[in-house]
C-alpha cells in the first residue's frame, strides 16, 4: 500500500508556472506506475499524465501537451508535475494516483489508479 501527498499548489496568474510535487510513503514506490488528474469546479476528475515505473514512457493529456511535463525521482518517493504556459482553465485540484505495476504505464481512466492522494488546488487568474 502506498499513501500521497500532494504539494505546491497556489494562486498564479496566466502565463506562469507551478511545480507540483507528489510525495509516496513506502520502500516500493519504483513498482509503481504514476499519473496526475485534475478536477476543475463542476467538472469530472479528468486525466492529465501518467508516467512508468521507471519514467522512460509518459503518456499526456492533449490540452497540457507542450506546457505539462510528468516526472518522478524513484530515490525521493517522488513524482512531479510542471506546469509551464499555464491558462484560466487549468484552474482545479490536481491529485496524484498511483496503481502497483512495472508492466504498463496506466490509462486515462480513474479505475487504472488504486491510490490517491488529497489533492492541491491550482488557480490560475487572467
Amino acid at each position: 500500500q502506498v499513501q500521497l501527498v500532494e504539494s505546491g499548489g497556489g494562486l498564479v496568474q496566466a502565463g506562469d508556472s507551478l511545480r507540483l510535487s507528489c510525495l509516496a510513503s513506502g520502500r516500493t514506490f519504483s513498482s509503481y506506475a504514476m499519473g496526475w488528474f485534475r478536477q476543475g469546479p463542476g467538472k469530472e476528475r479528468e486525466f492529465v499524465a501518467a508516467i512508468s515505473w521507471g519514467g522512460a514512457s509518459k503518456t499526456y493529456e492533449e490540452s497540457v501537451k507542450g506546457r505539462f511535463t510528468i516526472s518522478r525521482d524513484n530515490a525521493k518517493n517522488t513524482v512531479y508535475l510542471q506546469m509551464n504556459s499555464l491558462k484560466p482553465e487549468d484552474t482545479a485540484v490536481y491529485y496524484c494516483a498511483a496503481v502497483r505495476t512495472r508492466t504498463r504505464v496506466p490509462g486515462p481512466s480513474i479505475r487504472d489508479y488504486d491510490y490517491w492522494g488529497q489533492g492541491t488546488q491550482v488557480t490560475v487568474s487572467s
